[in-house]
């Protein structure tokens, strides 16, 4: 969703995400679907993990923009703060996280979760699909002010699969933000991807997200 240049060292850097959280909170949590203020994160790269250690998207794997190129925190343990919209409340506490931003508003998310066991993980898949595929009508409960519409764009053969999902936000003020969501898994790991921006889905990246999805699952392990 989103476009305005600004510095990415020195200067805040505010993540229009999809907002992940609740609406208004929409608007203040709209992660992944509405814009969030995040503050300015040093674009320093992640340790090596071990071989064990699930691996996370690299800047120069995320969509390609046609005006920045993308930065990376570092691969952060804990649930993100403020959490993903829609999918947030069902994160473990064991879940870690890295944030990807441009020179401009659009940014990305990459959450892993590590379960116990495979049947763990598959329900787990199962429920965060479940949670985006009612997005668009948690949203317009929360907020009368928000009008959300979604897309499923399908399943991808990556490991033991990945779902894709597309949400539109538009509120009563004038934002329009688009954002994109996959969930993956290999074996007991599943990982989400959200990537947004300012915009409708006239401007979802949805093949090149695809792409990023496949790549993201297939560098867990």
């Amino acid at each position: 969703m989103q476009f305005r240049a600004r510095s990415t060292r020195t200067r805040a850097i505010r993540t229009r995400s999809i907002r992940t959280g609740a609406v208004r909170t929409t608007v203040a949590a709209l992660a992944a679907v509405a814009g969030v203020a995040a503050a300015a994160v040093p674009a320093t790269a992640a340790t090596a993990p071990a071989s064990d250690t699930p691996r996370f998207l690299e800047p120069a794997e995320l969509l390609p923009h046609p005006s920045s190129p993308w930065y990376a925190g570092p691969v952060t343990a804990g649930r993100p703060d403020p959490l993903p919209m829609c999918v947030g409340d069902a994160l473990p506490s064991i879940t870690s996280h890295r944030d990807y931003w441009t020179e401009y508003d659009t940014n990305a998310q990459q959450l892993t979760v590590e379960g116990h066991s495979e049947q763990w993980a598959k329900d787990f898949a199962a429920l965060l699909r479940k949670d985006l595929a009612g997005c668009a009508k948690k949203l317009m409960r929360q907020d009368p002010d928000i009008t959300a519409t979604q897309k499923y764009y399908g399943r991808l053969n990556v490991e033991e699969g990945a779902h894709v999902y597309g949400i539109h936000t538009a509120s009563a003020w004038g934002s329009s933000d688009i954002g994109l969501f996959s969930v993956g898994r290999d074996g007991a790991t599943v990982t989400l991807v959200r990537w947004g921006q300012m915009g409708t889905f006239q401007h979802a990246q949805v093949a090149d997200f695809k792409a990023t999805t496949v790549t993201a699952v297939n560098k867990l392990y």
